[in-house]
Order: C-alpha cells, then structure tokens, then sequence
C-alpha cells in the first residue's frame, strides 16, 4: 500500500490494538502522530523513539481547542484514526447519566472533534485524505449491548457520525469508514475473560489490516462503511 511520507493520526495510537495499527503505518513508512494522555502511557509505547513516530501530549480528545491546535500543527495530513475511546459494563440501573455522558464524551465527541479538524486539515491540502472510526458490534448488533447500554448508544452514535460525514466530505476526496469489531484477543481481554475461547477472538494485527487500508490510497471508493471485524466469534 502507498502509505509512504503520509501524515496519519492515530489516536488510543498506545494501546493494545492502536500499537498494532502504527506498527503496520511505520513498515509502510507512513509518519504517525500519537497523542497520549499520561507519561507512563508514552513511556510503555515502543514505538516512542521511531522516526517516524511523533509522539504528542494532549490530554483530552474531548477539548475542542486542543484537538484543534494538535491537527492544525500537522503538515499535509492524510489520514486519521479514532481508536481512543472507553468501555464501561454496566446494566441501566447503574449507568446513571454521569456513565453515560462519560461514553458520549469518550467515544462519539472525541471522534466528532477529532474528524472535524482532520476535515479542516485534509481541506487545505487539496488532496483528499481518510478517516477511520473504531465502532463496535453493538453499534451494529445493538441487542447484544444488553448490559453496556451507555456504550452501545455512544458507538451507535458513532457509526451514525461516520455514516453522514461520509456523504458530506466525499465531494472533497475524503472517504470516511468506520470498522466494528467484536471482542479483540488482547491481554487484557484474556485477563477479565480467561473461560472465553480466545482464539476465536480477531487478532489486533487482523483489525489492524483492515484499518490500515481503509485509511490508505488503496482504499479508492469505500465509503460510509461499518464494517464487521469479528473474525470467528
């Protein structure tokens, strides 16, 4: 894929499957920038001293000006990828409005944020550009969200927000998709589901592919898409 001396974000580009996404953009010599919110986060990364890595602090994706500041620092940006986000399992009686408006703020309005200024971005180029969103299954099997209802609607959201940005920005060259996946092999994952048959689960180099061309030239008339990553569960 002809990623090479693209700018491309990647948010959540420090956890488990944003480290998988930036480890395939860098071995096709993309240029990735990585916000983060801690110094312990960063200093786990192990791509933070790749050079083609920037590693920037920015505490909250939820902060409209600093999201703008950030993305209006990036030269030429091709692409971005809004992987940061939160889970919380919870039955309604316990999602009291505080957990749900925690879900909306990590989940859709950080990627609204985040895709607004990537627009604005990819405008002043001329050349188009990508834009990828993490949903999840519920955001498109919504009755298997039973217990997660404050999640499931932020990602419905989200795969809303995806959906209606694509019509929008396409006449610009800018093609927006979003992937859903189901639960990911991570180690954390494992952790709180040991009983789980884990190798049904889509490996985060899996998801990570699918990302990555979405987000590529490749990528030349996808649009609009949620698409499955659920690989065998």
């Amino acid at each position: 894929m002809s990623l090479a001396h693209r700018h491309v974000v990647v948010t959540g580009g420090t956890g488990a499957l944003g480290t998988a996404v930036v480890g395939a953009l860098i071995g096709l010599d993309a240029i990735c920038h990585v916000p983060y919110r801690s110094e312990e986060e960063a200093g786990r990364f192990p791509y933070s001293e790749n050079r083609n890595v920037a590693l920037v602090a920015l505490g909250d994706l939820s902060n409209e000006a600093a999201v703008e500041k950030f993305y209006g620092a990036i030269p030429e940006l091709w692409a971005s990828i809004h992987i940061a986000g939160g889970f919380a399992f919870a039955p309604i009686e316990k999602s009291d409005k505080a957990l749900l408006m925690g879900q909306i703020e990590s989940n859709l309005v950080s990627a609204y944020l985040c895709s607004r200024a990537a627009v604005a971005a990819m405008r002043k180029t001329g050349r188009g550009g990508r834009i990828v969103n993490i949903a999840a299954r519920p955001a498109l099997e919504p009755r298997s969200g039973a217990s997660m209802t404050a999640y499931t609607a932020s990602k419905a959201g989200l795969a809303g927000l995806t959906q209606a940005l694509s019509e929008e920005v396409v006449k610009d060259g800018i093609l927006v998709n979003a992937i859903a996946p189901s639960i990911m092999d991570t180690a954390a994952n494992r952790h709180a589901m040991p009983k789980a048959d884990h190798a049904a689960w889509p490996k985060v180099e899996e998801v990570a592919a699918t990302i990555v061309f979405l987000a590529s030239p490749d990528n030349a008339v996808t649009r609009g898409a949620i698409v499955p990553v659920y690989g065998n569960s």
